[in-house]
């Protein structure tokens, strides 16, 4: 019997396995695909490697700006793929190479939950004293939907060897707008379809309206509270219908609705664990009903993201060894979408913060990006907006510009360390960096701003 038994081996069973193993656990990880799950392969790394091509033909397009004479001659997709491809290997026979050092059992194929301590691979028994439920998810569609031909999901755009002239984009959200940035800096024309008031509808409004007119300002259509009611397609493209817009015609359909948790036909529902929707429903200590189970990542309720999984796993791993890790606050996760510009944030939006704490208790201020000067040298729009409950703790931030998913960190610092206004605002940001705006609303909001 082993004392650990995790099931899938994506970011959160991988790291739940690592770290019991660490721990002088026994572990057994239970994989059917590939160890490294969607992100690695099908998510986070070979997007943003297609994403960091994107700049790439951005920073060519755009040279003359800064007195090159340069021109883009192309873009090899197969080249580009062996880029993709390239990346993800090597990190993929890394992390295998980590695991076996660890001396956990790395078990090849699906497994099946059978009781709470039990997991069936291929007709055998893998028994476990505890057992974590890892199995991920993937891309949704919606009712009626078929993801054939020319209408895809984010599975297949990953794998294109060809640049779309033209693509509809079903959803707004994080992969909707990175597609879209994507191949509108490799020349396609993009049009998303979006059924909410605003673009990434999860993000503080500000940023969600700051991101409306950058994407306006590269071309880029979108239709707010539109519904999309139907596609066809044939040899030459798809042809969209939406509610109150005329037929739209493109290559491409890509179906950027979410995803969904991969729970079905897993043995959860027949062992009695409690669900909701197909997610898996856990305690403060990523618990299920039974006490031998845990669940983390995508099949929780909450954000689906590669680094909360990989959080989860680690506590889950923790507290099994008997450690009392600190729980795992959802708002305090950094959240970053890398369209161009990029989006980062962690904690409240100013609408939750004062649905949280009253609107006359919060407190927000926001520094244009058009002040900083290395913003300025990048040629980049943009802001920073910090949320605080008033002389108190900072609760929010959010961030909007070219390369601003490297400035989360000290967003994380800030909101998750409950850090006042006076806090930030006392220490010193380097100059030239953008760095400096997040120092130049930290003074605005501790009332001390020195530009604007």
């Amino acid at each position: 019997m082993y004392d650990v038994v995790v099931l899938g081996g994506g970011s959160g069973g991988y790291a739940a396995a690592l770290r019991s193993a660490q721990l002088g656990k026994k572990v057994a990880l239970i994989e059917g695909d590939k160890l490294g799950g969607t992100c690695l392969h099908r998510g986070c790394i070979p997007t943003k490697a297609l994403l960091h091509v994107a700049e790439e033909v951005d920073s060519i397009n755009e040279a003359k700006n800064f007195g090159i004479s340069a021109t883009l001659d192309g873009i090899d997709m197969a080249e580009v793929g062996k880029f993709r491809d390239g990346i993800v290997n090597q990190m993929f026979k890394g992390l295998s190479g980590l695991v076996k050092s660890k001396k956990i059992d790395m078990i090849q194929g699906w497994g099946k939950l059978v009781d709470g301590h039990t997991v069936e691979v291929d007709g055998q028994k893998i028994q476990g004293e505890n057992i974590v439920l890892a199995t991920g998810s993937y891309s949704k569609s919606l009712p009626g939907l078929a993801i054939e031909g020319r209408v895809i999901t984010s599975d297949q755009a990953l794998k294109l060897d060809w640049v779309p002239r033209s693509a509809v984009v079903l959803g707004g959200g994080v992969i909707g707008v990175e597609f879209a940035s994507l191949w509108t800096s490799m020349g396609s024309k993009v049009t998303i379809l979006e059924g909410l008031p605003h673009l990434v509808p999860n993000e503080d409004e500000d940023i969600s309206k700051g991101l409306e007119r950058e994407l306006r300002k590269r071309g880029i259509d979108f239709h707010l509270g539109t519904m999309f009611k139907g596609v066809t397609q044939d040899d030459n493209g798809i042809y969209v219908e939406a509610e109150g817009l005329d037929r739209i015609e493109a290559d491409l359909l890509l179906v950027a609705v979410g995803r969904g948790p991969r729970t079905a036909h897993m043995g959860y529902e027949e062992c009695g664990i409690a669900m909701e929707r197909g997610f898996v429903l856990v305690d403060n200590t990523l618990k299920t009903n039974l006490d031998s189970v845990y669940a983390v990542g995508d099949i929780v309720p909450g954000l689906q993201l590669a680094h909360r999984g990989f959080a989860q796993g680690i506590f889950v791993a923790e507290q099994l060894a008997g450690m009392n890790p600190q729980k795992i606050v959802e708002s305090g996760i950094p959240r970053v979408t890398f369209c161009e510009p990029q989006i980062a944030s962690v904690g409240l939006t100013q609408k939750q913060a004062e649905e949280k704490y009253g609107k006359d208790k919060v407190v927000a201020k926001t520094f244009n990006l058009a002040g900083n000067g290395k913003s300025r040298i990048l040629n980049t729009g943009g802001i920073v907006k910090l949320v605080a409950i008033k002389d108190a703790e900072i609760v929010g931030f959010h961030t909007l510009g070219k390369r601003m998913g490297e400035q989360v960190g000290e967003g994380q610092l800030m909101v998750n360390w409950e850090a006042y206004p006076d806090d930030v605002a006392q220490l010193i940001h380097a100059h030239p960096t953008q760095n400096e705006a997040i120092g130049e609303a930290a003074m605005a909001l501790a009332g001390r701003a020195l530009h604007g």
